[in-house]
């Protein structure tokens, strides 16, 4: 993902964090489904959004909604794949699912076989 493209998730334009609000926005999460699939509570998502477990899984999402951009070629492609696509080699979970389950790798690593030419 681009400089450019990370912009519309970053908390301002020139910090380094992700923003919990903007990337819960842009998936249509309410913010406390999005502190859930972080596995902290949903406080923190306002008190400390900057913290690195909440930081750490912002940025598997925005990584893989990148992978995901460049398999499908649009980000709102992207996100719809990303939450509502059932994936067959992952007994059916989307890859929302997978990366709240710590496996953003192996969601990469599927995207990557996708823009390879390989169907999963």
């Amino acid at each position: 993902m681009n400089a450019l493209a990370i912009s519309a998730f970053l908390d301002t334009p020139t910090s380094p964090f992700l923003s919990p609000q903007k990337v819960a926005q842009r998936l249509s999460l309410k913010i406390e489904d999005l502190a859930q699939s972080a596995h902290v509570h949903r406080n923190s998502l306002r008190v400390r959004p900057q913290g690195a477990k909440i930081q750490n899984f912002l940025r598997q999402l925005v990584r893989v909604i990148s992978a995901a951009e460049a398999a499908f070629g649009n980000r709102d492609t992207a996100i719809a794949w990303l939450m509502n696509e059932p994936l067959a080699a992952f007994e059916h979970r989307t890859a929302f699912d997978l990366v709240r389950q710590e496996r953003t790798d192996d969601v990469v690593a599927y995207l990557g076989s996708i823009n390879s030419g390989f169907a999963g």
